[in-house]
């Protein structure tokens, strides 16, 4: 089936320009000559790769129907590129990418730019196509599971065991889908190029008008704030994402050596933070440094962080060994290292324990601490890659502790 492509301009020998430039790409176009008709065609048509409309127009320029096609749920997943004959300076792009466009073409039209960017877009709407495609077969799959359950009810042994394969299929299908929908989400809509773009008009604003907005001017730093925060928290999202579907490739690990190394990392804030971290013994582990790494700066960083005021952070990391016995074979014994990160923070209450490693759970505002609440869910991430897990205990004002559980290998 062509990707559809919906061409809004007011003019038709501008949306036969662009039809002939791309039409060799095999295309299906669908032209609308307004704002309104362009509305009046979305009404009915949801399947539409992408969106190439002008902005000035009669009636409803091409911002105003953007914002007006963004409102329904169903379309939001369109992305738009704006055509424009004119440049029209840092406050109407900020405008027109706050509408919902991705991205701006200027005329004249370069046709190997306009090839080249509606050939990302097409290759990103098959890749998610793909996507839906295979997320039907699994379903045609676990349908076919069911109607084996139903043939063999001679066996009641058979049919739980069909039944919690179908289940354990549904669960990783969701799971599956989630982290790559969410994947595909980030890496298809380029977020990070209009907030560096919000950043940067609003520090010259500040600079080029603080004398003038006065008690204003707080808001505009509070604007690049605020696009500080939703850039930090796209980076963990694309980092969590890439965690989720990639498995972790381990090695013999010495992990003192690799807490060593976090520690230089780490010098100047623990040194501005006036803190002490005192590290003991802890057995090589079968693990993934980057991975163990990554895991360690998020809950050293948790404890400079939440550190009591006007006290100066201590954290203690230590390590012991325990055993598990297996459910099924009373013989067969988990060997695990407990590795445990104290600090004497304001801690928090024991009933959130559990809370906490949730995507974008926080327990404190932005105002005092802060962070994008996805730090404690890769940290659990990485140790269920690790085939391990990790839990807390904390009192207010007390202080946490984290303890990562980690599989010793015989």
């Amino acid at each position: 089936m062509k990707p559809k492509i919906l061409l809004v301009d007011d003019r038709e020998d501008n949306l036969l320009s662009i039809e002939t430039i791309l039409e060799p790409n095999g295309y299906k176009f669908v032209k609308a000559t307004s704002g309104r008709q362009a509305l009046k065609i979305l009404l009915s048509e949801f399947d539409f790769a992408m969106i190439l409309m002008d902005v000035e127009m009669p009636n409803l320029n091409g911002f105003e129907t953007a914002a007006l096609i963004y409102e329904r749920d169903k379309l939001k997943h369109i992305p738009i590129i704006f055509i424009t004959a004119n440049n029209y300076g840092d406050e109407n792009l900020f405008k027109g990418y706050q509408s919902g466009a991705i991205d701006y073409i200027f005329k004249p039209i370069n046709s190997n730019v306009l090839r080249a960017k509606v050939g990302v877009l097409i290759d990103l709407y098959k890749k998610n196509r793909l996507l839906l495609e295979q997320e039907q077969k699994l379903i045609v799959i676990n349908k076919n599971l069911e109607m084996e359950i139903n043939d063999r009810k001679a066996s009641e042994e058979k049919v739980k065991s069909l039944n919690y394969r179908l289940l354990e299929n549904i669960s990783n299908l969701e799971s599956a889908n989630k982290d790559l929908e969410r994947f595909a989400f980030m890496a298809s809509h380029d977020l990070q190029e209009p907030l560096r773009k919000i950043r940067m008009f609003s520090n010259r604003l500040y600079d080029k008008h603080a004398a003038v907005l006065q008690d204003d001017s707080k808001m505009v730093m509070r604007i690049e704030q605020a696009a500080e925060r939703m850039q930090k928290l796209i980076v963990d999202i694309l980092t969590f994402s890439k965690l989720s579907i990639q498995s972790a490739a381990l090695s013999k690990t010495d992990i003192n050596g690799l807490l060593n190394e976090l520690m230089v990392d780490l010098v100047e804030e623990v040194k501005e933070k006036k803190a002490s971290i005192i590290i003991d013994a802890i057995p090589n582990l079968n693990v993934n440094p980057d991975l163990l790494r990554l895991l360690f700066q998020n809950l050293i960083n948790n404890s400079l962080k939440y550190q009591k005021e006007n006290v100066s952070p201590v954290i203690k990391i230590w390590s012991e060994m325990s055993m598990t016995i297996g459910e099924n074979d009373k013989n067969f014994v988990n060997k695990y290292c407990r590795i445990f990160i104290e600090d004497n923070g304001i801690g928090f209450d024991q009933k959130y324990a559990e809370d906490i490693f949730g995507m974008f759970k926080r327990l404190h505002d932005h105002e005092h601490f802060e962070g994008t609440g996805v730090g404690l869910a890769l940290c659990k991430k990485i140790t269920e890659l690790h085939n391990g897990f990790i839990s807390a205990r904390s009192t207010i004002n007390e202080g946490s502790t984290f303890i990562i559980s980690l599989p010793v290998a015989e």
